[in-house]
């Protein structure tokens, strides 16, 4: 998410007055000195990240990141942030390059502007002004030396909320994951937002948040970045900036927030009879668990999705083999590679399935990520209001965040949908 924080901070190098590719800098546009938009050649930014080094990552979350960023230097010792996309979230380039090139024309002195593009292959890459000194993030919640002071916080505020108003007047309302890693320091020391928040995620304009505490309650119900939202995202940076910690997401217990001693509860008792893998989930048995979604398989998938023929096109074939390919490394227990393989299924958007949700879920909790899998699960739910399975497995993801009460009611829940459904009612 931090899309252009460095490491190292790069020297000040003075600007030439040309991009590779020939284009002259343009006149001041917005008050910003803005480059030419380019398109930008794979072999370029190879040399520019030395190969897309893991060395040269700057994510947030590192390799985990769901688009992973680089820091970059072109051979006019220009430095650069890359963005790199999968193929299955942008498969048609010409619609890559297009959202690209309009993002490219929104250009402020408080952006971290976009100068340009690479469509390669099944490369998705996208090049933006490198931010030298940190992100917002940083000097809030990992300083070792002094917090930035209330002028400097006040300025942030003042700074992003005039961005945000000229992406809105510029026809760029919507801004995808607005929080405290978005937020970048300049070679001044002035904050500036980062582009990247410009641009959709992926083709069918799903945003995927990689942090739930900037996000509003309804996001989970659809993935889906509305102007409210971002008003909801910018109102939490206000709260970061005013307080100096991290919000936390809405189901981090009250306990752990006051860093009190947790009160040991004995879990309640579901009042309906568990089946199998309600009793499973009660006693979080993940490997009963991955038993019971392999031989369920997609069963509960049916009326789903309605595709025309037209749909049946390479992309669809490519995204069904994605799936298939997470099918079989879910089989064999290769978490790992499930995960990747059933985000890139997801990430297309044509087909939504709550099965693969389920299942992601579980390999999140496989490999120790409760937040993740109750997102997953949720999701899974909005898809299938009805879905036992749904309710099971966020159950699983709340006790294993030490929600036990909530943990227990879902259990329940799951359990009444059951004995709807045996009992010949819509299920």
């Amino acid at each position: 998410m931090g899309c252009c924080l460095s490491k190292e901070h790069p020297p000040r190098t003075a600007e030439k007055d040309h991009l590779q590719h020939g284009h002259r800098r343009s006149s001041s546009v917005n008050g910003a000195s803005a480059a030419g938009f380019a398109e930008f050649s794979l072999p370029e930014l190879k040399s520019a990240t030395n190969n897309f080094s893991s060395d040269n990552i700057v994510s947030e979350s590192g390799e985990k990141a769901p688009n992973v960023v680089y820091q970059g230097r072109l051979q006019n010792q220009r430095w650069i942030a890359v963005k790199k996309f999968t193929r299955m979230a942008w498969p048609d380039p010409k619609q890559f390059a297009e959202e690209a090139k309009e993002v490219g024309k929104v250009r402020h002195k408080r952006l971290a502007n976009l100068i340009g593009y690479c469509c390669d292959g099944d490369e998705r890459l996208l090049v933006a002004e490198f931010m030298p000194n940190e992100t917002l993030a940083k000097h809030l919640f990992h300083w070792e030396n002094q917090t930035p002071e209330w002028a400097l916080r006040l300025r942030v505020a003042l700074y992003i909320a005039e961005a945000l108003d000229y992406c809105s007047s510029a026809g760029r309302p919507l801004y995808h994951d607005l929080n405290a890693y978005r937020v970048l320091f300049d070679e001044n020391g002035d904050p500036r937002l980062s582009c990247f928040g410009l641009m959709k995620n992926s083709r069918d304009g799903k945003s995927y948040s990689t942090n739930l505490a900037y996000t509003p309650p309804e996001y989970l119900r659809n993935g889906r970045v509305t102007p409210e939202s971002v008003v909801f995202s910018f109102g939490t940076v206000l709260l970061d900036l005013l307080s100096g910690k991290h919000i936390p997401p809405s189901h981090v217990p009250s306990y752990v927030m006051l860093g009190i001693p947790k009160l040991e509860e004995t879990p309640s008792t579901p009042p309906h009879p568990l089946s199998p893998m309600g009793d499973a989930c009660s006693r979080m048995d993940l490997t009963a668990i991955h038993q019971f979604l392999v031989m369920q398989h997609y069963k509960d998938d049916e009326g789903t999705n309605e595709l025309s023929f037209q749909e049946w096109t390479q992309q669809m074939r490519d995204m069904l083999d994605a799936r298939k390919r997470g099918d079989l490394a879910f089989r064999d227990k290769d978490f790992k590679i499930s995960v990747d393989c059933y985000s890139q299924f997801i990430d297309v958007g044509i087909m939504i399935s709550p099965t693969v949700h389920a299942r992601r879920s579980l390999c999140y909790l496989m490999c120790d990520q409760p937040d993740a899998a109750l997102r997953d699960a949720m999701q899974a739910q909005c898809i299938y209001p009805d879905w036992s399975t749904a309710f099971y497995m966020q159950a699983v993801a709340l006790a294993k965040l030490d929600m036990h009460k909530d943990a227990a009611d879902m259990l329940n829940e799951a359990a009444m949908l059951e004995e709807k459904k045996q009992r010949g009612g819509k299920g």
